[in-house]
């Protein structure tokens, strides 16, 4: 039986020399040029029936070809053979370096001919004509939602699964998909491997990247059909697309006020947070709770706060100063001035 991990197809014979699987033509190590013919005949007929004898043995994934599980292999180890001659960026895949390379050259063959938009990948000009043929081909099996990119659908489908299995362990978060986990770590660590080729910004995400590289080159290609707005961001477009449609999508779950940007919800919902923190907070006057405990002394308070100016008396610290004549004292009470 074959060794999983290793380019070799699971629950099948093999070849000597190869790993291929059995019940196809096989040629021993030894065989004559001619024969191969053979085994690219009998590889086509794997792929017609649909199998994926190889297996990965560290996530379970399967292809159909040894070379894709080489390619995929790389993921878990890291390696990046594929190096750019003019920085020092390297890629998994040779596919990836020629998207990278791209950004040395400024070559951007691909246009739009609705609005002029350019870009260095075919595939990206693909995504961005859906902007102007409302086309969403992935669809959702659970509702009737869709989306114009895959990467959309994924994120809309663990709405419905409800799982996070990726969790980090710094600070708990936890995640849907090791991706967004990877880039949470990045706020631990302090990583920013996406570079500006133009100047020395970096950034932790490749899309605060993109909105940056707009600033240098002061494209816009993303256009209103109504009034003519144009701008670097596709998110902004769709934002201000809500000026002229009236959708208010981001609804409030305590009342009936709804917004067009998640910002202004984040915004209004602070107003019932704050009402149920100060009712709480008053509570504490007829209750006499005090969860605020000092770990020097037997101090408790009600407020962080005056918890956090107890402790000055511990530490010494006097942080409020007087800008007239540098009287400092540990309570901001004290700094305020009293008039008979």
């Amino acid at each position: 039986m074959a060794m999983v991990g290793h380019g070799s197809p699971t629950g099948v014979g093999q070849n000597c020399c190869d790993g291929s699987p059995t019940g196809v033509s096989q040629v021993n190590c030894y065989s004559k040029k001619g024969d191969v013919q053979g085994q690219v005949a009998a590889q086509v007929n794997l792929n017609n029936a649909g199998e994926k004898p190889y297996m990965c043995g560290e996530c379970g994934y399967r292809a159909t070809y040894k070379s894709t599980l080489s390619k995929h292999m790389k993921t878990h180890t890291g390696e990046k053979p594929y190096k750019c001659d003019q920085c020092d960026y390297s890629a998994a895949r040779k596919y990836d370096l020629g998207k990278h390379l791209a950004k040395h050259t400024g070559e951007k063959p691909y246009m739009c001919e609705e609005c002029g938009y350019r870009t260095a990948q075919k595939y990206h000009l693909a995504r961005h004509m859906r902007t102007h043929t409302g086309e969403k081909p992935y669809k959702c099996d659970q509702c009737d939602y869709s989306s114009a990119h895959k990467f959309t659908l994924d994120k809309h489908l663990t709405k419905h699964a409800g799982e996070k299995p990726y969790m980090c362990g710094e600070c708990g978060y936890r995640a849907v998909d090791r991706s967004n986990l990877s880039k949470h770590m990045r706020t631990h660590t302090g990583e920013k491997p996406y570079k500006c080729y133009q100047c020395d910004y970096s950034a932790a995400q490749k899309s605060d990247l993109d909105k940056h590289l707009a600033k240098h080159t002061g494209e816009k290609p993303y256009m209103c059909g109504e009034c003519g707005y144009r701008t670097s961001k596709k998110s902004h477009l769709s934002m201000h697309m809500r000026t002229h449609t009236g959708e208010k999508p981001y609804k409030c779950d305590q009342c009936d006020y709804s917004a067009t940007r998640k910002a202004h919800l984040d915004r209004h919902v602070l107003k019932h947070t704050a009402i149920k923190s100060n009712l709480s907070q008053h509570m504490r006057t007829h209750t006499g709770e005090k969860p605020y405990k000092c770990d020097q002394c037997d101090f408790s308070a009600v407020r962080k706060s005056h918890l956090d100016d107890h402790l000055t008396k511990h530490t010494g610290e006097k942080p409020y100063m007087c800008g007239e004549c540098g009287y400092r004292t540990d309570l901001k009470a004290c700094l305020i001035p009293t008039y008979e």
